[in-house]
């Protein structure tokens, strides 16, 4: 079974950074992108419990990341 290049451990100044935390440290730039454009619209007056739409958000770009950029990569669904 052949691991995906994009789910290494990353070597960051001799200690192992597991995968999980590259994704999430690149979820956190759009993150705060997007939240920020979306409380200068005013998309947030919609939302009930503001920092639980924000975890929503966050979640819903680390899922898209982590789902998105290995097909983008040219892996399969199998």
């Amino acid at each position: 079974m052949n691991s995906y290049p994009l789910f290494r451990t990353v070597d960051l100044f001799g200690f192992y950074v597991p995968p999980v935390v590259v994704w999430a440290a690149a979820a956190l730039l759009p993150y705060l992108i997007i939240s920020w454009l979306a409380d200068k619209v005013g998309l947030y007056r919609y939302a009930w419990h503001r920092p639980l739409a924000d975890a929503a958000l966050y979640v819903i770009i680390f899922g898209a990341l982590i789902f998105g950029v290995p097909l983008l990569a040219g892996a399969t669904l199998r």
